[in-house]
């Protein structure tokens, strides 16, 4: 079964620094996509980035808006490890951000996806 564990999420203040990772398993992931979608209270889920797990010249970084120029999305690609190095936390960043893989990064980009991680709490305080 696929399985997506993340870790690194708790609280920090505003313009600090964190970062979380999900580590995929299950099945093979080189020619899938990963990335991260976030939940605030009371909103709605949005999509925050994604990342390329193919090999070769096909590797793409795609960010929301709101945290281009923030956030940085990485991958260990042997160990189907996706990072979100997020830098300059502000408290309109507090959501609970989850994990996700999918076929390619439309998939990975709309949400389109089967595979989900728990979710991990990142709180921001001023």
């Amino acid at each position: 079964q696929v399985q997506l564990v993340e870790s690194g999420g708790g609280l920090v203040q505003a313009e600090d620094s964190l970062r979380i990772s999900c580590a995929a398993s299950g099945r093979s992931f080189s020619n899938s996509a990963m990335g991260w979608f976030r939940q605030p209270p009371g909103k709605e889920r949005e999509f925050v980035a994604a990342i390329s797990m193919s090999v070769g010249s096909t590797f793409y970084r795609d960010y929301a808006e709101s945290v281009k120029g923030r956030f940085t999305i990485s991958s260990d690609n042997a160990k189907n490890t996706v990072y979100l190095q997020m830098n300059s936390l502000k408290p309109e960043d507090t959501a609970v951000y989850y994990c996700e893989v999918g076929q390619g990064l439309g998939p990975v980009r709309s949400g389109r996806v089967g595979y989900w991680g728990q979710g991990t709490q990142v709180t921001v305080s001023s």
